[in-house]
């Protein structure tokens, strides 16, 4: 049977679930400019996985894989979250959440790396300073889990050393300046010296992007399995539910008797089995059909309150 697309059905699911979890992927960003990666136009039809998102790719040619990341860095560092990452972020606290799924929980499982999500709970969070606690649930779990790391988290790859830090300067060394450019053009250039790429600040070493990479387990993973195993609704927002393990959590929800409601773009393989799916911008679909609306200064509300 096709998924439904009725909104005043899926409203009536959200009141009745208890357990909620979302799993969101590249195309929750794609209104805050952030290029996607499977979709059409997406990043991974232009680059090789392999030579820039694996740890063997980065030992070949360090050079290559630190200038896509840098362009990747700057484009995040000009984004803005959008009215997705809003929704989610007023969706994930429980005196708004409460108004739309009485006595429910909520954690958004991203797989995305580009700290937007972050930043979009911190601006909610400040307009509701009351809330201040509520980023974890009851038990203490973060209602935010980055399950493949964070765009601006730079790793020392010296395993004596280990270095992690949180860096956002632009560019992150003056080797990079400008290769951005390069990338837009597909003409990454292999000749920048290792010794000028970015170094961990405590040994010195070469370090890396602090990303899940291909082949790489992701953090969290127990947390997130038992996010999973109690959920009973699995919102699924912008992602082509191809990389694994992320593209196997909705279908464990429903294989517990779950639901699943995917908002997308356009349709993916892993909408087939989806018991609601709503295309379209994720940024309006999510804002709907969470009875969410945004007033002319920007502020979330429940519309109608419920």
């Amino acid at each position: 049977m096709a998924p439904s697309k009725d909104l005043n059905k899926f409203r009536d699911l959200l009141r009745e679930s208890k357990n909620i979890i979302a799993v969101a992927g590249a195309g929750l960003s794609a209104a805050s400019g952030i290029p996607t990666f499977r979709g059409a136009g997406g990043m991974w039809r232009k680059y090789d996985a392999v030579s820039l998102a694996t740890p063997e790719g980065f030992a070949e040619s360090p050079s290559l894989v630190w200038q896509f990341y840098h362009y990747r860095r700057e484009a995040a560092l000009r984004a803005e979250p959008n009215n997705a990452h809003r929704a989610l972020s007023a969706f994930s606290l429980p005196l708004i959440r409460n108004q739309i799924a009485p006595s429910s929980t909520f954690a958004l499982i991203t797989q995305n790396v580009d700290g937007l999500s972050v930043r979009s709970d911190n601006k909610i969070l400040a307009s509701y300073p009351d809330a201040s606690e509520q980023q974890q649930d009851e038990q203490g779990r973060p209602r935010l889990i980055e399950m493949h790391g964070r765009l601006f988290d730079v790793l020392c790859t010296n395993e004596d050393c280990g270095h992690i830090e949180f860096n956002t300067k632009s560019p992150i060394c003056e080797a990079l300046s400008g290769t951005e450019a390069l990338v837009e053009k597909n003409t990454l250039d292999p000749d920048i010296d290792v010794k000028d790429l970015p170094r961990c600040s405590k040994c010195g070493s070469l370090a890396r992007p602090g990303v899940v990479w291909f082949g790489e387990k992701p953090h969290h993973m127990d947390l997130i399995d038992e996010l999973v195993d109690k959920a009973d609704l699995c919102i699924v927002v912008g992602t082509s539910s191809t990389v694994f393990p992320a593209a196997g959590y909705a279908y464990a929800v429903q294989s517990q008797g779950g639901k699943v409601a995917v908002f997308n773009l356009e349709r993916s393989q892993g909408d087939r089995d989806a018991d609601y799916l709503f295309l379209g911008p994720c940024e309006e679909t999510l804002l709907k059909a969470l009875s969410l609306e945004v007033s002319t200064d920007g502020e979330l509300s429940v519309k109608n309150s419920l």
